[in-house]
């Protein structure tokens, strides 16, 4: 009795210390955006830009499948980009620690080895609640309307859902990327990859072969899930993915944090002391 008794206190006090290597991890994130506002006001103010921008220059000459305003099939697109685009902030992040020998002096601690992975996805899930209030606010007042209730939740989940499987994407290319100005260029890599997708032309509007690829893109599970949340649904396609956005948009971060997770955490232990 004494000895099983023991081991749940051991269990206890251990994953208290990791909860606690992890809150510290994110509160010095987030110490760090309060003291650099101007970082935190163009990761904020970018989504912004990009709404009104695609919004009022771009909304006129596009068409939506079935007719409607293209307004409500770009704002769901527009936040899965903001979504896709953050894991290039988490890995620019990740690799300026990397390079400033932040994430060894962490090593050197009795810390919990997953703490600063683990850390560094909550203070980014947090900053990302952020960036889409922000992008909603702004697309109420650009006249978008979504239905409310429990739909509105569900697509706002399912968008943190997305960006939590792409956190770990972001923080593994933090690690293996030998420096900041080469986690920019991870640019180069996510503007192809929301291009060729549903977020501002649906799929069917796009040659046969691009139309296939573009269904097939994670992120065009989850914007054409979040419209249909968002009361905001349009012609979908006839492919098997397409008919099943909703699952497909579950299933495709799942697979993505089985995949890069545990390489993130891995590729963390191995770092050199």
């Amino acid at each position: 009795m004494s000895t099983s008794t023991s081991t749940l206190e051991a269990t206890r006090s251990r994953t208290y210390w990791v909860l606690a290597d992890v809150w510290n991890i994110v509160r010095r994130g987030l110490t760090h955006y309060q003291r650099q506002p101007i970082n935190i006001a163009w990761q904020l103010g970018f989504p912004i830009l990009s709404v009104l921008l695609y919004g009022y220059v771009f909304g006129s000459a596009m068409q939506v499948p079935g007719g409607g305003d293209y307004k409500d099939f770009l704002m769901p697109g527009m936040f899965v980009m903001t979504m896709a685009f953050g894991f290039i902030n988490t890995a620019t992040l990740v690799v300026y620690d990397a390079t400033k020998g932040v994430i060894d002096r962490f090593r050197s601690m009795p810390m919990a080895s997953a703490a600063v992975v683990a850390g560094r996805g909550v203070t980014d899930l947090l900053v990302a609640c952020a960036e889409l209030a922000i992008m909603m606010l702004t697309a109420l007042a650009m006249g978008w309307r979504p239905d409310g209730g429990f739909g509105f939740l569900a697509a706002f989940g399912l968008l943190l859902w997305l960006r939590f499987a792409l956190i770990w994407i972001g923080v593994w290319l933090g690690l293996i990327v030998p420096n900041p100005e080469a986690a920019g260029g991870l640019f180069a890599v996510a503007f192809p990859l929301t291009m060729i997708s549903s977020i501002f032309v649906a799929p069917q509007l796009m040659p046969d072969w691009l139309g296939h690829v573009a269904a097939w893109n994670p992120i065009s599970s989850t914007a054409a899930a979040t419209r249909d949340l968002f009361g905001t649904p349009v012609g979908g396609g006839d492919s098997w993915v397409e008919q099943h956005a909703l699952l497909m948009a579950c299933a495709w971060p799942v697979i993505l944090t089985a995949v890069f997770l545990p390489l993130a955490v891995r590729r963390f232990q191995k770092l050199s002391r």
